[in-house]
Parts: structure tokens; C-alpha cells; sequence
């Protein structure tokens, strides 16, 4: 649906549940205009932030407080790997998670 002026409206462009793959792709290059006018109108707000669309799905989401210097050498060192901080450290936990369990027995 258009407003006054011809704009999709926002709640429009939420990323709809998809029943294959097919469908999701058909779906974003249905709506590339409207997609590319809510991101304009995003950045000229100065509302664009860093990430990418999230799906709700059976992981938790875990909120930790870590010490800066910490996440500076996450950072550092996943930006050597190619990879996302938060993705370097959800590695690295998960290896020590295994870790201590194998030495547990």
C-alpha cells in the first residue's frame, strides 16, 4: 500500500516468512524500489546502522559485558580471519565450551 505521496509505507517492507527459497527471492526482486527507498530515506534520517536482516529462530540471544581491550583483540584478531567479531567470538566459545568438556570426561 501507498501513502499520499507514493511511498510504500515502512511496515510494509518487513521481511515476510518464506515457504522456499524461491519465494524469498521472487519476493526481494519484487520490492527492489520500495527496499531501495526505505534505505534512502533511512540515510538521509542518518538512521542506517551496521548489520544485516535477522531472522527469529531457535538461538537465544546473550547479552555479556566484556572488557574493551577484549573486544579490541576480537576484533583485531577476527578482521585477520575474515570474520565478524561477534562471529570470532561465539567461535572461540564454543571451542572452549567443547574444550572443557572433553577434559571433564
Amino acid at each position: 500500500m501507498r501513502n499520499t505521496k507514493g511511498r510504500v509505507k515502512a511496515e510494509e517492507l518487513k521481511t515476510p516468512k518464506f515457504a522456499s527459497e524461491e519465494e524469498e527471492a521472487r519476493w526481494w526482486a519484487e520490492h527492489q524500489t520500495e527496499i531501495a527507498q526505505a534505505l534512502q530515506r533511512a540515510a538521509d534520517k542518518g538512521a542506517l546502522g551496521r548489520g544485516t536482516v535477522v531472522r527469529k529462530g531457535t538461538t537465544p540471544t546473550t547479552t555479556i559485558r566484556l572488557a574493551p581491550e577484549d573486544v579490541s583483540r576480537a576484533r583485531e584478531q577476527a578482521q585477520r580471519k575474515g570474520l565478524r567479531y561477534q562471529t570470532y567470538l561465539k567461535m572461540l566459545l564454543r571451542d572452549a565450551l567443547l574444550a572443557e568438556e572433553r577434559k571433564a570426561g
